[in-house]
């Protein structure tokens, strides 16, 4: 391979365990003939320490950009304080919207219960509720604000179909909670429905993400390629890794249309680090996908081999050694001597494996919608207040705009003014929402303004407000429970 042929990286050794299962990585890497250019940056706890909130120092930016691609070993995050996720800033900074996590078992080599079990997580990457958008409003109230937009949701949809549809999957599945979340989640539900029908060479099903949960737990045998908003794909990939056998042993890819992470999806484990006792298999199988990402699929190919064929010989690490399966217990370095040893061999029972030695990316193209008609039907204001409901109730009704009405109060998403049931368990924290008093008076938002400085001289300021909108006529707001 010539030097100019070289494919440039970026690589960021992490914490904890991190520098040695990337040592073990890139040696495996370069034995089986990755000619790789690699371009080295600080993130992490170094970084947090110098008071850099990110945890990014500020050069790894430009490289970053340079190599387009990065190779990321795990790292330590402080919690608490101020301090933000390095994964989710990479990922939502470079748009890295898709992460791709194969979720596979090893039986025999690996107990598992589900050896059969071979499926794919697709989940969501920027939005929902890692936006991290919090604030304390009450002496007793915190809230973090869940975001989905339709954009979001339809290119990580439309990703799964794509990416079921080149690697010969037969099903894609939807997890949501939109029997609750009627508008949120019921957008990601709703959407997943009209991307289905443009591809009916595969299969689609949702599940209500609490009993979808049960069922991937008893029976992943039954899914293919799940694709998940934020939190949901984040539980659920290193519950389906921890069912294949072992959460070590899981890679993934985080996609964006320039830049793409590859990484393990396990921690930085401090307690290990130093011991040489790591298993690298989980950042290795990160890089094996960066591998294909980079058009060096027969690279990929014979390390994935190698790698299958050291587990099947029982070369295994402490964290998946088992007296009756495991032939030898080794150590980091040990282990990847033992994959470099069967660089060119290929699994005896396992399915081996044969990545394309060139292949273009996953694209997908967004589709236009119309632009709806939006209208103002009112507000809900927040207010922080201690006493009885009545009592707030009555001292906002004698203080509303003429063209306003007080529809209701509730506490906690539960309704409970006017008519509220006494057992209702409340704090400090009240929605009201506000509409138009009589059909037909178009409400503009000087009457909200105005409402506003009514409840803040009546002595109730507004922690927060929500414009209540339709579009196209249909309600962009939910109603409240009992209401």
């Amino acid at each position: 391979m010539s030097i100019a042929s070289k494919k440039h990286i970026t690589v960021a050794e992490g914490d904890g365990i991190g520098p040695e299962i990337m040592e073990a990585t890139l040696r495996i890497l370069a034995t089986a003939g990755a000619d790789l250019d690699i371009e080295r940056i600080t993130i992490g706890a170094n970084v947090f320490d110098q008071g850099i909130s990110s945890g990014i120092e500020p050069g790894a930016w430009d490289s970053l950009r340079r190599t387009k691609v990065l190779l990321k070993a795990p790292i330590t995050t402080p919690q608490g304080g101020g301090f933000k996720s390095v994964n989710v800033t990479i990922r939502k900074t470079f748009g890295l919207y898709a992460n791709i996590r194969p979720c596979i078992s090893y039986a025999p080599y690996i107990p598992t219960q589900h050896p059969g079990m071979d499926l794919v997580i697709i989940r969501e990457n920027e939005e929902d509720l890692y936006g991290g958008i919090e604030h304390r409003q009450t002496q007793d109230v915190f809230q973090t604000l869940k975001l989905i937009t339709r954009p979001g949701s339809e290119r990580i949809i439309r990703y799964a179909f794509e990416y079921a549809r080149r690697y010969h999957r037969r099903k894609v599945t939807s997890f949501t909670k939109d029997n609750i979340m009627k508008l949120s989640d019921g957008t990601f539900h709703k959407i997943f429905n009209e991307v289905a029908e443009e591809y009916p060479d595969i299969e689609s099903e949702h599940w209500i993400i609490d009993i979808g949960t049960a069922k991937l737990a008893t029976a992943p045998e039954q899914f293919d390629v799940l694709v998940l908003p934020n939190l949901y794909g984040d539980i659920l990939s290193d519950v389906a890794a921890e069912i294949t056998g072992s959460v070590g042993l899981a890679g993934s890819a985080n996609i964006g249309e320039e830049i793409a992470m590859f990484e393990a999806i396990h921690g930085s484990a401090p307690p290990l680090a130093g011991k040489n006792v790591a298993n690298p298999s989980g950042l290795l199988m990160g890089a094996v996908l960066m591998l294909v990402h980079l058009g060096l699929g027969s690279t990929a190919t014979s390390i994935h081999n190698a790698w299958l064929r050291t587990i099947e010989d029982g070369i295994h690490t402490p964290d998946i050694y088992t007296e009756n399966r495991s032939t030898k217990q080794v150590g980091t370095d040990a282990f990847a001597d033992a994959v470099i040893e069967r660089l060119g061999e290929t699994p005896q029972k396992l399915p081996s494996t044969l990545y394309p030695d060139s292949e273009e990316p996953i694209t997908v193209k967004l589709h236009d919608r119309p632009i709806e008609v939006k209208t103002l039907e009112g507000i809900d204001i927040f207010v922080e207040f201690r006493g009885e409901v009545d009592d707030l109730g009555h001292q906002i009704e004698a203080h509303l705009n003429p063209n306003l009405t007080l529809v209701m109060i509730s506490n906690r998403g539960q309704k409970v003014y006017p008519n509220g049931a006494a057992e209702t368990f409340c704090v400090d924290h009240w929605r009201c929402r506000f509409q138009a008093r009589e059909p037909g008076i178009v409400l503009s938002t000087a009457d909200l303004i105005d409402q506003l400085a009514r409840l803040n001289a009546a002595g109730l300021p507004f922690i927060k407000t929500e414009g209540l909108f339709a579009f196209d006529d249909i309600p962009g707001y939910s109603l409240s429970q009992g209401q």
